[in-house]
């Protein structure tokens, strides 16, 4: 239910993002336009899926820091959605022309793994913990001699492996 869920916010991510490029285009030019709409469309889409998607995911939290970790845990999807759309305006005309096209494209491209990676990082069911290891405090000692026994029995483990190897 989350990912349909999620592929809903997308989808309406899209036409942030399209309206985004469209209105900005004239301003920016189309790549600047691009990368701006892609901030837009991923906060928004981030808004709706802490309230929606995972509402009962226990936002964890402060909203800031959340929105700050959903945009960089989605870095990978943001460079296969982006290098996509890049590589569309880039090798054909049409795309550049219609970047819808190759803004759904990229969105495509970036889902599954924001989608992953947004309930893994961003949004888990259960609070992040770190492990932390304890160390052992020993009050210090001074050296003791070793008694001879021991020092003894060792040297005959090592004499013996020697003469087998």
């Amino acid at each position: 239910m989350q990912f349909l869920k999620f592929g809903i916010v997308g989808a309406l991510g899209l036409v942030w993002d399209t309206s985004t490029v469209y209105a900005l285009r004239p301003l920016l030019g189309l790549t600047v336009a691009t990368i701006v709409a892609y901030f837009v469309a991923a906060s928004i889409n981030w808004l709706i899926n802490r309230f929606w998607t995972f509402r009962n995911a226990g936002n964890q939290h402060h909203f800031i820091i959340q929105w700050l970790r959903f945009l960089a845990a989605n870095s990978l999807g943001f460079f296969l959605n982006r290098g996509c759309v890049f590589m569309l305006f880039h090798t054909s005309p049409v795309f550049k022309a219609y970047p819808v096209l190759a803004l759904a494209a990229g969105a495509v491209a970036g889902m599954m793994s924001n989608f992953h990676i947004s309930r893994k990082l961003v949004f888990p069911k259960e609070r992040l913990a770190l492990k932390v290891e304890t160390a052992e405090i020993v009050p210090f000692q001074p050296e003791r001699p070793v008694p001879q026994k021991a020092v003894s029995s060792q040297t005959a483990v090592v004499n013996s492996r020697s003469k087998v190897g």
